[in-house]
């Protein structure tokens, strides 16, 4: 599939931004719903979110479609994707079979879910934390002799809470979390996979994560299962993390997550940071307008946020723009 032409589609002008948006709807989010999205529509949500001005786009995983068959078109959609030039198009892979095909489909980042949680790593990719995290540096070998300029990043999932497990220590997170700095991951970021965070918690993670590994010190990945998403992506900003994930319309969830639904609505995460003059890149209006494609690539499917409900407030200036204070 073309990319689509006309002025919807062209980006938006403004490329500065003071934090990294990463969407992730069309793979966290698409993998939690029921029904399947076509990979035409697939495209043209894509389309949309980039002409938002959106700088990277998780836009599918390398998994067996036998087990999430809603992303057997991956490569079609990462050929696709790949016509954005301004857009860093990234998929997961839990293994090196599957980095081997996003680097083959021509990816610009992988990520990797590295789980915390012993109970929920065998649940998920059925292996132990310390098996991934030589998936890791297997991966990394595999980057580094065929494909250098691809970047690759763990995300350590149910960093702060387990719905198997229960507890999980934050000195487990953060050791697991530099074993994979260690065995050559680009960056590392925390996941709230079960949507259990708390905002005191999400400092005090963040700030050990990014003493111990500075620079590689990854992205925030928040859900809003108990209604904290954004406090927690606010306490992950305010001790310096400037990557995070989200989800337009706040789908997503984990399949071995039982109850931990709903990703932070991108729309509301780019209101909040454009209101306090935190420059994302994202024309806002573009972006609650993309929830057009995707509710016409599965209708039916509830939608959520309260930006899009309310509409942006009067005189409202997005932060490349508004007057200095």
């Amino acid at each position: 599939m073309a990319c689509q032409s006309g002025d919807f589609f062209q980006v938006a002008t403004s490329h500065s931004f003071d934090v990294l948006i990463s969407e992730v709807g069309p793979r966290d989010g698409l993998q939690s719903v029921g029904s399947t999205m076509s990979t035409v529509d697939k495209c043209a949500w894509i389309d949309a979110l980039a002409a938002s001005g959106l700088q990277e786009i998780e836009v599918g995983s390398f998994v067996s479609p036998k087990l999430l068959p809603q992303m057997a078109d991956t490569a079609a959609v990462v050929r696709h994707a790949l016509c954005h030039p301004q857009l860093t198009v990234m998929v997961l892979v839990p293994n090196l079979r599957g980095a081997q095909a996003a680097i083959d489909a021509g990816v610009h980042k992988i990520t990797l879910p590295i789980s915390a949680s012993s109970a929920h790593s065998m649940a998920n990719v059925r292996k132990s934390p310390q098996e991934m995290v030589d998936e890791v540096r297997n991966i990394i070998a595999l980057r580094d002799e065929i494909a250098p300029r691809v970047h690759v990043e763990a995300g350590i999932s149910t960093a702060f809470g387990c719905t198997m497990q229960g507890v999980v220590p934050d000195d487990e997170v953060i050791s697991l979390a530099a074993a994979c700095a260690h065995a050559g991951a680009d960056e590392v970021g925390l996941s709230d996979t079960t949507g259990m965070a708390n905002p005191a918690q999400v400092q005090r993670l963040f700030k050990r994560l990014i003493a111990e590994l500075g620079d590689k010190a990854g992205a925030a990945h928040m859900h809003n299962t108990r209604g904290l998403g954004l406090a927690n992506c606010l306490a992950a900003y305010e001790v310096g993390t400037r990557t995070f994930d989200a989800s337009l319309g706040g789908l997503g969830g984990c399949p071995y997550a039982p109850g931990a639904s709903g990703n932070v609505v991108t729309e509301d995460l780019v209101f909040m940071f454009e209101a306090m003059g935190v420059r994302t890149g994202v024309d806002l209006e573009r972006l609650i307008a993309a929830r057009t494609q995707l509710a016409h690539g599965l209708p039916g499917e509830p939608l959520y946020g309260m930006t899009p409900l309310a509409g942006l407030p009067k005189g409202f200036e997005p932060a490349a723009y508004a007057p200095a204070s």
